[in-house]
């Protein structure tokens, strides 16, 4: 079958119908569970339930500032991981003894979870906004330096070869060779850490918040507001989605070569 042969092109419609029932299909099961007596309502809210408790959170509690508030926070921490690891990691993938001084200690880093570095953050930057971007960017910056730097170390040697024979100069080989090469590569690494720092929201807004879609949940949790909770994650998967559609769109646009059909 052609949809069953490795990396065969469908059509926009299968595409498209098949994502719908991948995304589909496990509301109507959460559905069909809710409304049998398997679960106890209170641990398992029915999507009605979710829906009506996040139609009361925009009326009643401004969840559009919570939106705008989480979402501030976490573009935050995201850039500036971005910022320091994209020249870091492009560093360590293109010159050898910068990653044998530098990626070792990446690597330990970046095995230690974030949230065991919340009393350190409060301690070392106190309780306000800096201390939440804080967590985030611990959360994704040791793994985002170590993936640019495996994006980069993916460019051709031969590339890299071919121009120096030509007479490129080590700043003309990074400019005209490598960044071009690996840009596909970093736009996709962008993406995929950004929603790593999604991840670390909640644990970010555990360090006295009074706002924030994390914060909010873990505000329910302690109500048992178990629908609140089921909303605040999916409002989370939500937005995490439509960023990620706009980085798949935006990777298209910029490199529309890579999805010629052949």
């Amino acid at each position: 079958m052609r949809w069953t042969s490795p990396r065969k092109p469908i059509s926009a419609t299968g595409y498209w119908g098949l994502a719908a029932l991948g995304l589909l299909l496990p509301l109507a099961l959460w559905w069909l569970l809710a409304l049998s007596a398997w679960v106890d309502p209170v641990f398992l809210p029915g999507p009605p339930k979710v829906l009506a408790r996040v139609a009361q959170w925009l009326a009643e509690d401004d969840l559009l500032a919570d939106i705008a508030i989480s979402t501030g926070r976490v573009v935050a921490g995201w850039a500036l991981s971005a910022l320091i690891a994209l020249p870091l990691g492009l560093l360590i993938g293109t010159w050898r003894f910068v990653q044998a001084l530098l990626e070792p200690l990446t690597d330990f880093i970046r095995y230690m979870p974030a949230v065991a570095f919340v009393p350190l953050v409060m301690l070392w930057v106190g309780i306000d906004e800096g201390a939440k971007v804080a967590i985030i960017f611990i959360g994704t910056f040791f793994q985002m330096v170590l993936m640019v730097a495996e994006d980069v170390r993916r460019v051709p040697m031969a590339q890299i070869e071919a121009a120096q024979t030509m007479g490129a100069s080590t700043v003309e080989v990074v400019e005209k060779v490598i960044l071009p090469s690996a840009k596909p590569a970093l736009l996709d690494t962008l993406r995929v850490t950004m929603g790593w720092a999604w991840t670390y929201l909640v644990v970010a807004e555990l360090v006295a918040a009074n706002s924030g879609l994390g914060y909010s949940i873990l505000k329910a949790q302690r109500f048992l507001q178990t629908d609140k909770i089921f909303a605040g994650i999916l409002l989370i998967g939500l937005i995490g989605l439509a960023i990620d559609q706009l980085f798949r769109l935006a990777h298209r646009k910029a490199f529309p070569w890579l999805y010629l059909r052949h």
